[in-house]
């Protein structure tokens, strides 16, 4: 069942669990989210971010998860995450995409609700849901690293204001997150997570899951946490069923196709249930 973010992140502010972001770069990874929020009776929001482009075309990325998404017994929300230019996120928007997060993080303030604004008028029209962010999340490494993340890390005063401004359905905060392997475990702000959604009374998302301690999952969705974004940990977990199927003598890629799914839908099945989403389809 094809359905938009507040469909699913509102339940799940209001029953206090959350909800997994999975990007699908392929139709492996594709079933592997898809098949497991089935079996566990799970909603889920699947789809890709503008980085990952490279690694399959908007487009045909569309062309898979559309359908499945249509086809699944469990609501699901095809999201394209972290879209940088205008220009995609119209791109999304026109393919059936049914939620957009637009980041326009690295602008100024009021350069972000300028232009995240515009997105939500016209998302909004159509029945699409829109994220936004407000600080900025780094990455653990290369060009997107940042020296002192904490600089930072989102404003509550200025969440507040840039919500009632923006009208988005969710937002993005940056609390000691990062996307990609942490070499560390983070320390994340769980008192600035709480004060932000009391503030915003909006579903919070979590960028840079992949590699955080249970415990932090936990007690940041206790706190107002409302999506969880993955991608890191299950991108991982196809490799090691590759490694496996290949160790167990699989000769053709068809024979390893198998081994890919089953180790990422075991990583997905992890997540939904410790978000606290199993049976919440």
């Amino acid at each position: 069942m094809l359905v938009n973010m507040n469909d699913l992140l509102l339940p799940a502010k209001e029953k206090g669990y959350g909800v997994g972001f999975f990007n699908a770069v392929n139709v492996e990874m594709a079933r592997a989210v898809i098949e497991t929020a089935e079996e566990l009776q799970a909603p889920v929001m699947i789809g890709t971010a503008e980085i990952l482009l490279p690694a399959m075309e908007l487009e045909r990325v569309a062309e898979y998860l559309i359908p499945m998404a249509q086809k699944a017994s469990v609501p699901v929300c095809v999201h394209y995450d972290h879209g940088l230019t205008f220009e995609r996120c119209m791109e999304a928007l026109k393919l059936g995409f049914t939620s957009i997060m637009y980041d326009c993080s690295t602008t100024d303030y009021e350069e972000n609700v300028m232009r995240v604004a515009e997105m939500v008028k016209i998302c909004h029209a159509v029945g699409v849901t829109v994220e936004g962010e407000l600080g900025h999340v780094g990455d653990n490494e290369g060009a997107g690293k940042l020296l002192n993340p904490s600089d930072y890390y989102t404003n509550p005063d200025m969440a507040e204001d840039f919500v009632r401004r923006t009208g988005v359905d969710s937002l993005a905060v940056a609390v000691g997150n990062a996307h990609g392997d942490y070499k560390f475990a983070p320390k994340l702000d769980f008192e600035r997570i709480r004060i932000i959604a009391q503030k915003t009374n909006l579903p919070l998302v979590l960028h840079g899951g992949s590699g955080l301690l249970d415990d932090d999952f936990r007690i940041a969705i206790q706190n107002g946490i409302s999506k969880v974004n993955i991608f890191t940990d299950i991108d991982k977990a196809g490799k090691r069923g590759i490694e496996k199927g290949l160790a167990e003598g699989a000769a053709t890629m068809m024979g390893l196709i198998p081994y890919e799914i089953d180790a990422m839908k075991e990583v997905v099945a992890e997540k939904m249930k410790l978000f606290g989403s199993v049976n919440r389809g």
